[in-house]
């Protein structure tokens, strides 16, 4: 499968991984159990016992190990059975299960399904508007029946407002407006900005702006591998400074669930200064945000990935218009990453192939009597 693996992805919502029971979610299209230790720590390990292959996830969490349905062998945070249950108790040393490092922050539990070796939480893209020590946050989840990169292009080019969301999110304005993109390394932007707009009711109630009054809007997108979007709306009087305007910050992760699912997590957040304010605020949002998503973007991604099928995306010759500059830049970065990463795989195979044991020799130089 084409997907880059020394990276973090989100494998679920804090609030989902208890110490009560297990959480299952395929990842990658690997299957993954999530659960919490006795010190209250995000586990993920592969869904499945190094005895029988049962789904470690219909077993029960005792004394923080997870304990497998079957036959009752016990695993522990780092993969290892811990105990068995049969027997003179001995524990097979082949009895070890993958475990994936894991990183929880902004309200979410990362996981990392390359070489743990290189999973460092540094590099892990920063989302500090929906960080719940400072922050009032709320979340929403939506299982796509597409690929992930098809959510993120649609992500990084919001022109679709105004034709896929013409009664909630955009208007007129939008293809009229100004669209600027790049990238700074391995991170791409698109500006989008929109002038002297009726904007829908929807979006003026959440911006407290009075009905018929124009304004100016603005979109910024930022994009990071593998799927790691930030999506700050602002909206001002029209003419006036962006400075002088209000801000919409939100979060949008895309995990790949298989070649063609996608888990998409979203979350807004807003100060805690602002109180009540910002806790109806953020709920309006995602809530809101929900019945156009499900009903409007949802069909139309299934619909994209049906007509592609399991062919790839430029052997379908895609005719490009200039607001498609972000998403291009995404998916050339994407398919850079996999490359190297998959080059630096096989020559790792290829130096394993040319060390040769070589084994003792017996002395053969004595004559036989």
């Amino acid at each position: 499968m084409s997907f880059l693996l020394n990276a973090w992805y989100v494998a679920t919502f804090s609030r989902e991984v208890g110490v009560d029971a297990p959480f299952a979610r395929t990842l990658l299209g690997r299957p993954v159990v999530l659960y919490r230790d006795e010190a209250q720590r995000a586990v993920a390990l592969d869904d499945r016992c190094a005895h029988r292959f049962a789904p470690l996830s219909q077993g029960r969490i005792v004394q923080g190990a997870l304990e497998c349905p079957y036959h009752g062998l016990r695993f522990n945070a780092g993969g290892q059975c811990v105990h068995n249950p049969h027997g003179d108790g001995r524990v097979p040393s082949g009895a070890q299960v993958r475990t994936y490092p894991t990183v929880e922050r902004y309200g979410a539990v990362w996981f990392w399904p390359g070489d743990p070796a290189r999973a460092d939480a540094a590099l892990l893209p920063t989302f500090p508007f929906v960080d719940p020590d400072s922050n009032i946050t709320h979340e929403g989840y939506l299982h796509t029946r597409a690929h992930y990169q098809l959510s993120a292009d649609n992500l990084l080019d919001l022109s679709h407002f105004q034709f896929l969301h013409p009664d909630t999110l955009g208007s007129e304005a939008m293809a009229r407006g100004d669209v600027q993109s790049g990238h700074l390394g391995d991170t791409v932007w698109v500006r989008r900005s929109a002038y002297d707009e009726a904007l829908q009711p929807f979006v003026a109630e959440g911006f407290g702006v009075a009905p018929g009054t124009r304004v100016d809007r603005w979109m910024d997108v930022r994009w990071t591998p593998p799927g790691l979007l930030s999506i700050v709306i602002g909206v001002t009087a029209a003419g006036m400074a962006r400075e002088s305007g209000l801000i919409a910050p939100s979060a949008h992760w895309l995990t790949p669930e298989t070649e063609r699912t996608t888990h998409y997590f979203f979350a807004f957040g807003l100060p805690k200064e602002m109180g009540d304010t910002a806790r109806q605020l953020v709920r309006y949002a995602v809530e809101g945000l929900m019945k156009p998503f499900e009903s409007e973007d949802l069909p139309m991604l299934e619909a994209q990935q049906n007509n592609l099928g399991d062919r790839d995306f430029w052997e379908m010759q895609p005719a490009l218009l200039p607001i498609d500059a972000g998403a291009i830049r995404a998916r050339r970065i994407m398919e850079r990453l996999i490359a190297a990463e998959r080059a630096d795989a096989a020559g790792s195979q290829a130096a394993s192939a040319r060390t040769i044991a070589v084994a003792p020799v017996a002395d053969t130089s004595r004559a036989v009597a």
